[in-house]
């Protein structure tokens, strides 16, 4: 055999070979399907109910995508603070981060109006309001900014005043001063109800109670529990003042590149988890305050909630939300 002949015999063979290996999944374009990988971050406690439906969202993702899609749920802000995890987000990495209506209106101010006192009176209500065209069409800035909001219907419950003073009406706050998160949302909110607004990490706030750095917080019982804030406040006055509305977002960089049908998943599934643990999070607050009162001296106080509604128009005023306010509840048919 000449060599010209065996050249090409060889030639042949390695093509065969090649397309044997294509043919089983052996080579490069043929081996195991990609998979992704996203990092949720929140500052809440392991324990806290919402952060089981964060594990149910992630679950769900991992069965529809065989696998090939992983979301790991990172809790007490290991993967940062709030703010952090947002920067790294908008820079490109694979991470999502649980915030708000006042963190994101940083980027969109309107959209900081879900962070207002009462401007929803329950979870059904603010859902509606995420719903509507003016709503979407501020959804459609963020993602301008570089933001993609996965679902807007993570829920954990309305907030109340934690305090060792009673508290009966606006009035009463006066001189309080309550841990908040430092948007002007939401600092506003609790000025215009009496209180002094102390903006703080949430995690530094059992310490700041024990040291009388503050008087008291204003937080759902869905965190205030499992914080072990009890131990610091004995009285929860049922203000109800913020409905907590949280998002979860991450960067559109990352979210561009992922395939269509990984995009379609992730935010239906985000959706569906998100309501589904609403119903968990009434509940689990409800045998939280109940365990309380019954094994921790913990008062809770049913009092009228209109001086505080009234009072809260001072907040609307200040930060220009009442025509949005007034059009998002023409929207929903809420007079």
């Amino acid at each position: 055999m000449t060599n010209r002949k065996k050249t090409v015999l060889c030639f042949v063979l390695i093509l065969a070979v090649a397309a044997g290996l294509f043919a089983a999944g052996g080579g490069q374009s043929g081996g195991a399907q990609k998979t992704y990988t996203l990092k949720m971050s929140t500052q809440q406690a392991d324990t806290a109910p919402i952060v089981a439906g964060f594990k149910a969202w992630a679950e769900a993702v991992k069965q529809r995508t065989n696998g090939a899609f992983i979301i790991e749920v990172y809790t007490t802000a290991s993967l940062g603070t709030d703010e952090d995890v947002i920067e790294q987000a908008l820079q490109g990495a694979n991470v999502a981060v649980l915030t708000d209506g006042a963190r994101m209106a940083n980027y969109v101010k309107d959209i900081g109006i879900v962070g207002m006192a009462y401007i929803a009176e329950n979870y059904d209500e603010l859902r509606k309001i995420t719903e509507t065209a003016t709503f979407k069409s501020w959804d459609a800035l963020l993602v301008k900014e570089g933001i993609r909001i996965l679902s807007y219907n993570w829920y954990d419950g309305p907030r109340n005043f934690w305090t060792n003073k009673e508290i009966k009406t606006p009035a009463d706050l006066s001189g309080v001063r309550i841990r908040t998160p430092g948007a002007p949302v939401w600092a506003r909110s609790v000025a215009s109800l009496g209180a002094t607004p102390v903006a703080m990490p949430w995690n530094d706030s059992y310490n700041a109670l024990q040291n009388k750095a503050i008087d008291g917080v204003e937080v759902q019982s869905t965190s205030g529990y499992p914080s072990r804030t009890y131990e610091v406040v004995k009285i929860i006055t049922k203000t109800e003042h913020f409905q907590l509305a949280n998002f979860i977002m991450c960067g559109e960089k990352w979210y561009s590149s992922l395939p269509a049908n990984f995009q379609q998943i992730l935010m239906e599934e985000c959706k569906k988890a998100s309501i589904e643990n609403a119903a968990q999070i009434l509940a689990a607050a409800d045998g939280f305050e109940k365990q309380m009162v019954a094994n921790n001296g913990m008062k809770i106080n049913f009092i009228d909630k209109a001086p505080f509604v009234k009072a809260a128009e001072k907040a609307y005023e200040e930060l220009d939300f009442k025509a949005a306010r007034d059009k998002l509840w023409a929207e929903i048919g809420k007079k």
